[in-house]
């Protein structure tokens, strides 16, 4: 029963091991559309792997296939993963086009660092949010002081209470 349990044991072991090895093959360069392409590699050297080993890898394997087709290749995008814990290995992913050597695109092309994930609110905000038009302008303080001043001069205004308007007026403008 003993000697049953560990070959059972040895021969899950090795499947195991023969399941895990073939789900971790690197696809190879993989066509996205007419001219666009992607090359991704998993380092599984774990903590003694080399990140920037890989990445180069990766890149010079994309270039000398761009070669072997008479093209260049130019950057789309790179995500890349450092290692993490237990079972997360280091990875690269490429994202290049092929285009002629004579293509001004070609030229001077980087790439430049995109987050690896992008949060985007897009909820409506409803206000009632009132702002002063030409209609709701409020007079100058030169017109109503003259205003003032003449019902002050027919005798409409004391002149107690045109200095008290005037008074109100000028606190107001401040």
């Amino acid at each position: 029963m003993k000697t049953n349990l560990c070959s059972l044991l040895g021969l899950y072991a090795a499947l195991g091991i023969i399941l895990f090895g073939s789900g971790c093959q690197n696809p190879g360069i993989v066509q996205l559309s007419p001219n666009t392409y992607m090359l991704s590699r998993d380092d599984h050297a774990g903590v003694f792997g080399n990140l920037g080993a890989l990445k180069a890898g990766v890149i010079r394997d994309a270039d000398e296939f761009a070669e072997s087709k008479g093209k260049v290749a130019v950057p789309i995008a790179s995500k890349e993963h450092p290692v993490g814990v237990l079972g997360n290995w280091a990875s690269f992913e490429y994202q290049f086009m092929l285009l002629d050597k004579d293509d001004p695109r070609a030229n001077g092309v980087s790439l430049t660092p995109r987050p690896d994930l992008v949060i985007e609110k897009t909820d409506t905000i409803n206000a009632n949010v009132h702002t002063k038009d030409d209609t709701e302008k409020a007079p100058d303080l030169y017109t109503e002081l003259t205003k003032l001043d003449d019902l002050r001069k027919k005798g409409i205004l004391t002149d107690a209470e045109f200095e008290a308007q005037k008074q109100k007026l000028l606190n107001e403008s401040k």
